[in-house]
């Protein structure tokens, strides 16, 4: 997008980003020079800059020789409108969460395509302001490094299950980085997000394609936040206890550990877990 349509997004009118851009770099400038140099007619000239004016992106100069015009500095444009769109936004988000409903039932969204499960993943991420629960894979810790960085840069406590248990970091995960084998079977990967505890995304991408959910109802967050903590608690002991795990339980402590692991010993799915642990 070129610099006109951005500020058109930020709320400037076709002629106002025009006339603003014009001023940019150019010293004080009459209604005549910043139409000339806008391609705007000169009947409208004024009004846009006294908009301008109203807004902050301009100043009025009053000289010998007229009314002349100059841009405010673009870095301080740039903060004042972020100053009035955050507080712009706080004042929507404060009004619409008095229109919501306290027992409405949170839905869970089916969500259909890699790009849709990465953009919830983004605005989960982005969302949240005090503690993220991440299980991720390489690829998609890469996708989501920047707003992963961003979040922790704001002081949101990261906590985070590197599911392939990487040799070597990758430069996406954040936070308190966990490496442990616990990558789904077969080619699939799977992407685990919990925020503030309020915000679950949960999703799977393999060959077929991606299928994933995004909901802030409660059982459903408990469930996946549950999961990345306890197979982090997991881990963790057993990789602490090593090879006197086994020594430490009963025989009937086997056998009921064994009859919940549905692929053979128990004790083997933790030596696999923990095998490739590069902490």
């Amino acid at each position: 997008m070129n610099v006109h349509a951005l500020l058109q997004e930020l709320g400037f009118t076709d002629y106002e980003a025009r006339a603003y851009v014009s001023l940019v770099g150019a010293g004080p400038r009459n209604g005549y020079e910043v139409a000339k140099a806008a391609g705007m007619p000169r009947a409208n000239v004024y009004a846009v800059l006294e908009r301008l004016a109203e807004r902050g992106a301009a100043r009025r100069l009053d000289t010998p020789d007229g009314v002349r015009y100059v841009a405010v500095k673009p870095a301080e444009l740039v903060r004042r409108l972020d100053r009035r769109h955050r507080r712009t936004l706080e004042a929507v988000e404060k009004a619409l969460a008095v229109l919501e409903r306290d027992d409405e039932v949170a839905p869970v969204f089916n969500l259909k395509s890699y790009n849709e499960l990465i953009g919830q993943a983004r605005a989960a991420i982005d969302g949240a302001t005090s503690e993220l629960l991440i299980g991720i894979q390489p690829t998609e810790a890469g996708a989501l490094a920047e707003p992963l960085r961003e979040a922790r840069e704001r002081g949101a406590a990261i906590t985070t299950l590197c599911m392939e248990a990487c040799d070597a970091e990758c430069g996406g995960c954040q936070g308190h980085i966990h490496r442990y084998n616990l990558a789904p079977a077969g080619d699939a990967r799977w992407l685990l997000i919990v925020g503030d505890g309020r915000h679950a995304i949960a999703g799977e991408i393999g060959a077929a394609g991606t299928t994933a959910v995004s909901t802030r109802q409660h059982l459903v967050v408990e469930l996946i936040a549950a999961y990345i903590r306890q197979s982090l608690a997991l881990a963790i002991v057993a990789d602490d206890v090593g090879d006197r795990f086994d020594g430490l339980l009963s025989h009937s402590a086997h056998e009921l550990l064994d009859a919940l692991e549905p692929k053979g010993s128990f004790l083997a799915r933790l030596t696999d877990i923990t095998g490739r642990n590069s902490n």
